[in-house]
């Protein structure tokens, strides 16, 4: 890259560990609704990509000889090295989520807010650090992803956000928060991929049936767990 090596995997961290900063602080302490704030900022960071661009018709090229690149396309004992990264950051993620004592926050958090607090825990500091890790992780994935391809595609990752979502509340996690693990999220995205090659393979079967088929098993598995949900509620 123009500006080396460190800047190229610094910067997207940096920038975008600042907008889940600022995404926390107006969700914690302003108390702005989280769908919201979330929203605008992606828009925001959307039509920064386009000015920066020029409308997204410039593709910025980085240069395969450098330490960048290979971090994006080399392999460790057969598998790429951004897929150690991920497996890396997943069990840090998991140990620190069931093993220590942010984690057990971040669960009472999302499962009540006021009773969390009650109980002394700093309701808007974790907010605040959620929102900031998963900027820095949005950021890690876009920089290995230009890393992987030695450029900076502009339209990638459009509409990612909602096979994001889903990913998660198939594999487990609550929208009403409070229950939720790593490894369920990782077995929605690995479900979806599958879901989608499958639909892929069938030749008479058209690509863009993948968010149809996606949706309906979205709707399908959210209205499920709000079943067991008020069946647990009756139960009690």
């Amino acid at each position: 890259s123009r500006y080396g090596t460190a800047v190229a995997l610094l910067l997207p961290l940096a920038v975008c560990g600042l907008i889940g900063l600022m995404n926390g602080l107006l969700i914690a302490r302003a108390r702005l609704a989280p769908f919201i704030v979330t929203l605008a900022s992606m828009l925001g960071a959307r039509g920064l990509l386009l000015a920066v661009t020029d409308e997204g018709a410039n593709t910025y090229l980085v240069d395969k000889s450098t330490w960048f690149t290979h971090l994006g396309q080399s392999k460790l004992l057969g598998v790429g090295v951004p897929v150690w990264i991920t497996v890396a950051l997943f069990l840090l993620g998991g140990v620190a989520l069931r093993r220590s004592r942010f984690g057990q926050y971040v669960y009472a958090v999302g499962g009540n807010e006021d009773a969390a607090a009650l109980m002394g825990v700093p309701v808007a500091r974790t907010k605040s650090y959620v929102y900031t890790l998963s900027g820095l992780c949005a950021g890690l994935a876009g920089a290995l992803n230009a890393a992987w391809l030695a450029s900076g595609v502009t339209i990638l990752g459009n509409g990612m956000e909602l096979d994001a979502i889903s990913a998660v509340v198939i594999g487990g996690t609550l929208l009403s928060g409070g229950a939720g693990f790593l490894s369920g999220s990782l077995v929605g995205v690995l479900l979806l991929k599958v879901i989608q090659n499958i639909i892929n393979q069938i030749g008479s079967l058209d690509s863009s049936y993948q968010q149809v088929v996606s949706g309906a098993f979205l709707a399908v598995v959210v209205i499920a767990q709000t079943w067991l949900a008020r069946r647990r509620r009756r139960m009690r």
